[in-house]
């Protein structure tokens, strides 16, 4: 006598479904995390020497509006890096003395990952009972970023210290003497810039293009 068909553990399936799709997300946003701090320090190395962009022997009034937009845009290209680093330090002590704005800024960019980015396009979002498709969720994403950006004080926070920053590099452009500054290739080709993470060899991520 043949023993009956034993039935199949649904729960055991869905419980190794859902620990494959967490270790496939946890691996996906290492390897995401790897190359940003990768293209983040190889970026950085690329920064001019501190001394040389304070060096007060090459500042110098501009002879004219003409000559100081020129300064500013040939010392932009020399110190390009340096000046990015500034503007981050800028909105990054913005954001730290504003704890709810930074804490506000970090819930929606854990959205924008959790929900769109590194979410699984075998595992949809439910709300409610109802599926939502992922046109759905971004449109929800874009609306509660823009209310967030323009609707709070995230927004007017980070607007103010980008226009700070942005007036630091104008000013010390405008007054550093490039003369003497050997302006050669700083930026290199192909996965070596900044944001060179996003756009890798597709084997290595399996982050859910943002479009």
């Amino acid at each position: 006598m043949t023993s009956p068909a034993l039935p199949i553990s649904t729960a055991e399936t869905t419980s190794a479904t859902s620990s494959a799709t967490t270790t496939s997300t946890l691996t996906t946003l290492r390897t995401f995390l790897t190359r940003l701090f990768s293209s983040l320090r190889t970026t950085l190395s690329n920064r001019r020497p501190w001394l040389e962009l304070v060096d007060r022997t090459a500042f110098s009034r501009p002879l004219s509006i003409s000559d100081a937009t020129t300064r500013v845009r040939k010392n932009f290209s020399y110190f390009k890096i340096n000046y990015l680093t500034i503007l981050a330090i800028v909105l990054a002590f913005s954001l730290l003395s504003h704890p709810f704005s930074l804490l506000t800024l970090l819930s929606l960019v854990a959205a924008w990952l959790g929900l769109y980015t590194f979410r699984p396009s075998d595992q949809p979002l439910v709300v409610l009972g109802r599926t939502m498709s992922n046109r759905e969720v971004l449109g929800i994403l874009v609306l509660v970023t823009v209310i967030v950006v323009f609707l709070t004080s995230v927004g007017s926070l980070i607007i103010t210290a980008v226009l700070v920053g942005v007036g630091i590099v104008c000013v010390h452009g405008a007054f550093r003497d490039p003369e003497d500054l050997f302006m050669d290739d700083q930026d290199t080709a192909g996965s070596t810039g900044l944001f060179s993470f996003i756009g890798g060899p597709s084997g290595g991520s399996n982050v859910i293009p943002l479009v």
